[in-house]
């Protein structure tokens, strides 16, 4: 699907997504210190009005504008005087991401199931890594290809979903250190068993 087709589906219903974050990136990021952050294909903006919240200066790109502009509205009711701590942007993570304000590199990037082919994947996560400070994380989360055998919900194309493996691989070359890499068991309300899903936690190295 290209950004038009995501106009339109962001246009067709009020919220797409939760409005709460996803919850590993609850668990994971909740005990992590607040920094700059970038929240790619970041939608109605749920994980990146969580972050801001928590305290972190978020940029947050998408590359439909109507996601977009809902995201800020809904970061002008949620955060109210502190909305400034979130720059919601239109920008394709397939190509270059959005620079930091203020910063050389971002102290976190997050990927909360940007869905794509092997090979746009890899694009994403290069440019996320090459957008990272030294030092920094980037978290990914995914639905998992085991989530259409032994799983439930999620995309049905197994072009488009990524085992922890996967994404060891897509990183193999990059400057990055692997702290995580697990499928974890995530429950969806009403389902009678629960969906499977990739996450992985990576820290930026020196080249």
């Amino acid at each position: 699907m290209d950004a038009s087709d995501w106009d339109a589906r962001y246009a067709d219903t009020e919220l797409m997504w939760s409005a709460g974050p996803n919850a590993f990136v609850e668990q994971v990021l909740s005990s992590v210190t607040p920094g700059v952050a970038l929240d790619v294909a970041a939608g109605e903006g749920r994980n990146a009005i969580w972050l801001a919240e928590q305290g972190w200066s978020v940029t947050a790109a998408d590359f439909s504008e109507v996601a977009v502009e809902r995201m800020r509205e809904i970061a002008g009711a949620r955060l109210g005087d502190g909305a400034g701590s979130l720059r919601a942007v239109v920008s394709d993570a397939t190509g270059p991401a959005p620079r930091p304000e203020g910063a050389d590199g971002y102290d976190l990037v997050l990927f909360s199931y940007l869905q794509l082919p092997r090979e746009s994947w890899g694009r994403a996560v290069a440019a996320g890594v090459a957008a990272t400070a030294i030092g920094g994380l980037v978290l990914i989360v995914l639905h998992a290809v085991r989530n259409l055998g032994e799983g439930v919900g999620g995309p049905q194309d197994p072009t488009v979903l990524h085992d922890p493996e996967d994404v060891l691989a897509s990183v193999a070359d990059l400057p990055v250190d692997v702290e995580m890499a697990q499928l974890r068991h995530r429950e969806v309300e009403g389902a009678a068993r629960p969906a499977l899903d990739t996450l992985v936690l990576l820290r930026r190295r020196a080249d």
